[in-house]
């Protein structure tokens, strides 16, 4: 096996990402195209139960550019993986289907265990599988955040927290810029949900954490005032506590309007930029951590990884 090109696409609860990579036979991942774009699927899945036409009308438009892109690429395999917005909406399935059949995705409603595993596949597979350290890998998303807990390359314990940025923006954030009575009382949602899932045995034993996904990501650009985004200044940058309340506190003062025009933010992220700054800080909290690493390696990764193991060369 000379290795494999393979297409993910991850239809997430507030983006649609793309990831075309050649995963070679020893787990080495050469990325060759990868995009995102908000599109927000689980816009009022919250409040309603269902997938809305409209959002998920934005999804296939986005999906569409994706599978020239991949017919581009010539990608060997293309899966998809849907998560959280779509594992809670009654109309998922349907929805699961048409994204199978219209564009020709291996289309899977991801589990949560198997996200988990996934997603800390992704997140350290570059890193010394031999590593004693226990290590927290923080995936904030739109609907949900999950908690995963290894070592080395292997997770051993999960929780998915109904703490997700879009679902924490409806819920509180009524305001622009939010009050300080939205933020506080998201700021006690999110943290009630997040100690109830993590038991203090797995909180205390954390060493280390590696915050993926797009808050994570985006503050770190925004620290850094990357314009254009860079993955490779992004990968391994370090936000200390400290800096994550600092960032916070600059982006809840700011009318949305204003929030759009930050430099390293991406206008499509302003709307849900301070729930995901707030889950983040309470989620370093409840682990006791003063620093996170960020990183760029995440479910897009682990799933093709996973799928390049599971194919053979076409």
């Amino acid at each position: 096996m000379t290795g494999l090109r393979i297409g993910v696409v991850d239809v997430g609860t507030n983006s649609t990402r793309l990831l075309v990579a050649d995963v070679a036979p020893d787990g080495q991942v050469h990325a060759l195209d990868r995009r995102s774009v908000v599109t927000r699927l689980g816009e009022g899945v919250d409040a309603t139960g269902r997938l809305a036409d409209a959002a998920m009308e934005r999804v296939f438009a986005v999906l569409a550019d994706y599978r020239e892109c991949l017919d581009e690429r010539e990608a060997q395999r293309a899966v998809a993986v849907l998560t959280s917005a779509v594992r809670d909406a009654a109309n998922g399935p349907a929805f699961q289907d048409e994204v199978r059949e219209r564009f020709g995705l291996d289309a899977a409603v991801l589990g949560g265990d198997e996200e988990a595993r996934l997603t800390f596949l992704g997140a350290t597979s570059e890193r010394d599988p031999d590593d004693p350290a226990t290590t927290a890998v923080i995936d904030i998303g739109g609907g949900s955040t999950e908690f995963i807990v290894g070592r080395g390359r292997t997770a051993t314990f999960h929780v998915s927290t109904q703490v997700g940025v879009v679902r924490q923006t409806e819920r509180h954030l009524a305001s622009d810029p939010p009050t300080r009575d939205e933020l506080d009382a998201l700021a006690r949602d999110a943290r009630e949900e997040i100690l109830e899932g993590l038991p203090d045995d797995v909180r205390t034993g954390v060493e280390h954490a590696i915050a993926v996904a797009g808050t994570g990501t985006h503050l770190a650009a925004i620290d850094l005032a990357l314009e254009p985004y860079d993955p490779e200044r992004i990968e391994g940058h370090v936000l200390t506590a400290a800096r994550v309340q600092e960032l916070l506190d600059r982006l809840a003062a700011l009318p949305l309007a204003e929030r759009r025009e930050v430099r390293g933010l991406h206008p499509d992220r302003a709307p849900t930029i301070v729930a995901g700054a707030v889950v983040l800080r309470e989620g370093m909290a409840a682990l006791g951590l003063d620093a996170v690493e960020v990183s760029e390696h995440d479910l897009l990764r682990g799933a093709a990884l996973n799928a390049a193991r599971s194919a053979q060369p076409m």
